[in-house]
């Protein structure tokens, strides 16, 4: 793959690595909401690395451009579109449908991830301006999405649907304030139910939770005070880069994931489940008798059951 210059906080693509073959999702055409930046941007360029072309939906003008310009020079086809998208309204929606239809003939790939992080704020400090915006993007934004391009999957009987989602609640230390997680817990409801109504169709439907994806860099933590007598050892916090990964190995998750949508359907994972099933490749050598980051039972789907009263049961304290 070829190295561009670009102004775009983007790093090396880790599919490879990951295993998977850069005709993974060949003939495959995605849309990506919010794909000009961070997470979306990393769906963005492994769809296009493996194989697939890519919409790219952004409000961003310059860097969706870019963003376009960056994948397709990277992977020396004409596979990007950028198409400058305000997904809460649907005539912008409806236009973004227009474009992709006249640029690749068909969507098959429907990623919704796009969202305001700014959208953060606690209930009682918040106005209800906030909580308004919070569920235009997540939820009439991914319900639009949903309702432009999923009937064309239906009929097609091929198609995949995902959300990038998100703790259903305020939990600290977790990311995501209380404003930011209500809109997501919308969003999350409409795809899981979406996935009840188009079983059996041909279309898979998932959520991904993209929990500590960022670019961790432990030569730029500040060094550890002295020890003193009868302290712990200092953290090594080279170890965070098993906790912490980057948009490019999401990007490559999330390509592991459409592999076995019909798998996933109606199912809900973070990425460190996905990391472990691909076995763990971007984890970083320990030193010899360093302890292992604690891994538990392996997950287990929820019945639909489950799934709808986990909500009503789940507290803070649990």
């Amino acid at each position: 793959m070829a190295k561009v210059q670009t102004t775009l906080n983007i790093g090396d693509l880790e599919l490879e690595k990951a295993g998977i073959k850069l005709d993974a999702l060949k003939g495959e055409v995605a849309v990506v909401t919010g794909g000009a930046s961070n997470i979306g941007l990393g769906y963005a360029r492994s769809i296009a690395a493996a194989g697939g072309s890519v919409v790219i939906a952004d409000l961003n003008a310059e860097g969706g451009a870019e963003a376009q310009r960056v994948i397709n020079e990277e992977n020396g086809r004409d596979c990007a579109l950028f198409v400058k998208t305000n997904i809460t309204q649907e005539a912008d929606i409806k236009n973004l449908a227009k474009e992709a239809f006249a640029k690749f003939g068909k969507v098959d790939i429907l990623i919704n991830n796009a969202m305001n992080m700014r959208l953060n704020g606690k209930i009682l400090e918040s106005p209800i301006s906030d909580l308004d915006q919070s569920y235009e993007i997540s939820g009439r934004g991914v319900m639009l999405a949903i309702k432009e391009f999923v009937p064309a999957m239906i009929e097609r009987k091929h198609g995949t649907v995902t959300y990038s989602a998100t703790q259903f609640h305020y939990a600290p230390p977790m990311v995501g304030g209380s404003i930011y997680c209500a809109g997501k817990a919308a969003a999350t409801s409409v795809v899981f139910s979406l996935a009840n109504e188009v079983k059996d169709t041909g279309v898979n439907v998932f959520c991904l939770c993209p929990a500590g994806v960022m670019r961790f860099d432990a030569s730029k933590m500040p060094p550890p005070p002295p020890p003193k007598e009868g302290d712990p050892p200092p953290f090594d916090f080279s170890l965070m880069a098993a906790m912490f990964k980057t948009p490019e190995q999401n990007g490559a998750a999330m390509i592991y994931c459409l592999q076995h949508a019909s798998e996933l359907h109606g199912s809900g994972l973070i990425h460190n489940d996905v990391f472990a099933a691909m076995g763990n490749p971007f984890d970083p050598p320990r030193p010899e008798g360093a302890p292992a980051f604690p891994v538990g039972e392996a997950p287990r789907r929820l019945t639909d059951q489950e799934l709808t009263m986990v909500f009503c049961y789940v507290g803070a304290g649990l």
